[in-house]
């Protein structure tokens, strides 16, 4: 095997896992899932059938992905964040058509205890705080934080806030194309 899977770890034989992957305790991938290579999946992590994850993806303790989510190449995903995959949520009802998608763009973060609502996007290398409740979709590199999140600024590759300019103060890398979403900032 090209990747490890923890003894209390339930991998489904119908699962697709890249090489260097690593699936620790207690987590379960379910039938159809494509996680990609040098991923780290922490304790208790849930991995609905169908779900698509990038490689270089880190995702650590108790985070479920329910079907309907996709996650794109070097994503962080903090503990106890939450994904929904239901708009009108209710226990009697469910089939495909009820199922509400959202995409996690390259790079991107998402903080512990971050719940995105289904139905969203969440754009390359943006960065969602710890307990933020994602209603909208966020711009590439912006940096949402509140219960609704909403845009305070934006962030570079590395992390680190950029300036009014769009500059990093870190690294010096500059994003002018950022600019057109200036006025979203709340």
């Amino acid at each position: 095997m090209e990747y490890f899977v923890h003894p209390t770890a339930e991998v489904s034989e119908k699962a697709k896992i890249g090489k260097g992957t690593k699936i620790w305790h207690q987590a379960q991938v379910r039938e159809g899932a494509v996680i990609g290579e040098n991923c780290n999946l922490g304790k208790g992590v849930y991995v609905d059938f169908d779900v698509k994850i990038g490689s270089n993806v880190k995702i650590q303790n108790y985070v479920s992905i329910y079907h309907g989510v996709e996650i794109e190449d070097d994503v962080f995903i903090g503990p106890a964040a939450t994904f929904t995959n239901d708009k009108h949520p209710r226990s009697w009802l469910w089939d495909d058509s009820r199922l509400c998608y959202t995409k996690i763009k390259k790079g991107a973060s998402i903080g512990a205890n971050a719940t995105i609502v289904c139905g969203t996007t969440i754009g390359e290398y943006a960065m969602v705080a710890a307990g933020a409740v994602v209603t909208k979709d966020v711009p590439p590199h912006g940096l949402v934080m509140g219960v609704p999140a909403k845009l305070v600024g934006f962030v570079c590759e590395c992390g680190e806030k950029l300036d009014e300019n769009f500059k990093c103060p870190a690294c010096g890398k500059e994003y002018p194309e950022l600019k057109k979403y200036k006025e979203l900032i709340r």
